[in-house]
């Protein structure tokens, strides 16, 4: 490299932190990085706003099946919560004032795609292209979260389909449904909250199930002007509200984690609330679930049965198979005849795309890494990628609690990382031994084997290729929470940058200056 080529390379716009995205674990990031001090940052993001999932999810119906003070961060709490379940554009619009009270903004550089994050040995630190420009970072907080890569199934045929196709995490607002033919693919959460929302204005829903999911009712009701009073007047109703809905959901995880049959009684509520919609004895046996409650995501809804039992809803209990024209094939040979097919197929989780663009010290990509299975310690670092940390990384999901409970812990465990840097002074990086990334992911996987998650009888997007859950937490967010308390250094190498030839003979001046002083 020529001398020009190296002050090039030195000009090069560096920043302490880079973090990865802008929705719940890249905004609580940011905070927690200006909390301790840190304000040489930025906060890549590519889109033009913030938001995460609760931005690139706006199809008819969406909301949240976690309640509102349990789904916010501890440091921000919100009186003002407008419903116990609240819709999409709510939570949006919390994130949107997140980022302003937290005076997030100079730090936010919107339409800028992480293409390549390469690690620098020599410098220590990572060399990132952007689709708006080059950085470099000391640390990466990769916070893109398991479910913002949709995935559409390779169907036979899709390609020629003459109506409109997309996914519900790209709506297309451009597209009125009303009085056409819809096709709904998928039986997930975000097709549990459209249908009942296009099925009064469709003229005929199709509704492919591969899999039946478990639906309970959602108790959701309006908060009430008093109550939000109350949570503005005294602080600490809010929080203890917020400690309730955690301490309730905290006793439910003994039934997932070591004794799922005990969950057969939820599945008589979940029956229940099955029959009191739908009469229809064959409509009520294709959806009927053949497996333990819980393995599967649980839905919560009280309009996704009766939507189900209009006439001009029909269910094929088989998943899409070929696309012939306007005419949709499932697998047990049915046909239906649409103008348009919504896709609510899931996301990219244990095979999230940013992976592919890491490489790390020995010039593999995290995908390549990850190749038998993601597995990261503490949910965050992985093995020979330093200074390198991920928000909702491999099994730090959950199946009946609130997903901020787990970011926040990692907040913590960001900022301890970030102490120990300090402490450790100078060029300085971390990298998590494998044998410590090892030892972290058998203790996961060997508590994972009693779950309903593992044993419920279920396929799930929760399990990898190889049928391996590497996305589920099997314990208590409390648990979690004092996993990650802490860095310890016994777990990690710590890297130095090589001394240059320059250093080492400015150590020596320096050396020799000292002695003569002393000389002196």
């Amino acid at each position: 490299m020529g001398e020009r080529e190296q002050g090039r390379e030195h000009e090069r716009e560096h920043v302490r932190v880079a973090v990865v995205g802008s929705g719940f674990g890249g905004l609580g990031a940011a905070v927690r990085l200006r909390r301790e001090g840190v304000t040489d940052f930025v906060v890549l993001e590519r889109a033009s706003s913030v938001g995460g999932t609760w931005r690139d999810n706006s199809y008819p119906g969406c909301r949240c099946d976690v309640p509102s003070h349990l789904y916010s961060f501890s440091f921000a709490p919100n009186p003002d919560w407008p419903r116990t379940f609240s819709g999409q554009e709510h939570i949006r619009a919390y994130l949107e004032h997140v980022t302003d009270v937290f005076r997030l903004r100079p730090h936010l550089r919107f339409d800028s795609e992480v293409k390549r994050m390469t690690w620098n040995g020599d410098r220590l630190c990572w060399d990132i292209e952007t689709s708006s420009g080059s950085l470099s970072a000391d640390l990466v907080v990769s916070a893109t979260g398991p479910l913002s890569d949709p995935k559409i199934p390779d169907v036979p045929g899709l390609d020629s389909f003459p109506g409109e196709v997309f996914h519900s995490a790209r709506w297309d607002h451009d597209c009125d449904l009303r009085g056409k033919r819809v096709a709904m693919v998928g039986t997930g959460a975000s097709a549990a909250q459209i249908v009942p929302a296009i099925q009064p204005e469709v003229s005929r829903l199709t509704l492919f199930q591969r899999t039946p999911p478990w639906v309970m009712p959602r108790v959701d009701r309006d908060i009430s002007d008093a109550e939000r009073w109350l949570h503005r007047q005294l602080p600490f109703t809010s929080q203890l509200r917020r400690g309730l809905l955690w301490g309730i959901r905290e006793l439910q995880v003994q039934a997932f984690t070591k004794h799922p049959k005990q969950l057969g009684l939820v599945e008589d509520l979940a029956r229940r609330n099955m029959a009191r919609s739908i009469k229809d004895p064959a409509l009520r046996a294709k959806l009927t679930p053949d497996y333990r409650i819980g393995c599967k995501r649980i839905l919560l809804s009280s309009d996704y049965y009766p939507a189900l039992a209009q006439p001009n809803v029909d269910v094929v209990a088989s998943g899409l198979a070929e696309v012939r024209g306007s005419t949709l094939v499932a697998v047990d040979g049915s046909e239906a005849e649409v103008d348009a097919i919504v896709f609510g197929t899931g996301f990219h989780v244990t095979d999230m795309p940013i992976a592919e663009r890491v490489v790390g010290a020995d010039g593999r990509t995290l995908a390549e890494s990850w190749k038998g299975g993601m597995e990261a310690l503490r949910g965050a670092s992985a093995a020979g990628f330093p200074n390198w940390m991920t928000i909702i990384g491999p099994n730090t999901g959950l199946g009946n609690s609130s997903m901020i409970l787990m970011i926040e812990s990692q907040l913590n465990y960001l900022a301890d990382y970030v102490r120990q840097l300090d402490v450790l002074g100078g060029r300085v990086a971390l990298d998590a031994r494998p044998s410590a990334v090892r030892a972290w992911n058998h203790r996961v996987q060997e508590r994972m084997k009693r779950t309903v998650w593992n044993t419920g009888g279920c396929t799930s997007w929760y399990l990898d290729a190889s049928g391996r859950n590497t996305t589920i937490w099997p314990g208590t967010t409390g648990e979690f929470r004092r996993a990650t308390r802490r860095v310890d250094l016994t777990e990690y190498a710590v890297l130095r940058a090589p001394v240059t030839k320059k250093a080492e003979n400015s150590e020596k001046a320096g050396n020799a200056e000292s002695k003569a002083g002393v000389d002196a």
